[in-house]
């Protein structure tokens, strides 16, 4: 028998496409950014496909925003470790 569901990542590539024209009529800069958020949600398809009760946009918004804490935590951590009191000077000079 033949597929009654798309694939996820058919989904995601439709979603993906939806927003073409969004995508377009921004900056160039603003593209390479929105190119980078839909890369983020990719990596994380397969866990998509299992949150069934979701809408799927909003699963690959999640997803995006999970790459992006996991950004902001590995700053904040650099951050920390460059204003630690025991780090070695050498240390905050190659940094």
């Amino acid at each position: 028998m033949g597929r009654t569901l798309p694939s996820i990542a058919q989904v995601f590539l439709g979603e993906q496409e939806a927003f073409s024209r969004f995508r377009r009529a921004l900056r160039r800069s603003d593209q390479l950014v929105v190119d980078d958020l839909f890369a983020s949600a990719q990596k994380h398809l397969a866990a998509t496909a299992y949150a069934a009760h979701a809408l799927p946009f909003e699963t690959f918004l999640l997803a995006m925003l999970l790459e992006e804490h996991k950004e902001t935590m590995r700053l904040r951590q650099l951050i920390e470790e460059m204003l630690s009191p025991t780090a070695s000077p050498s240390t905050q000079e190659q940094t």
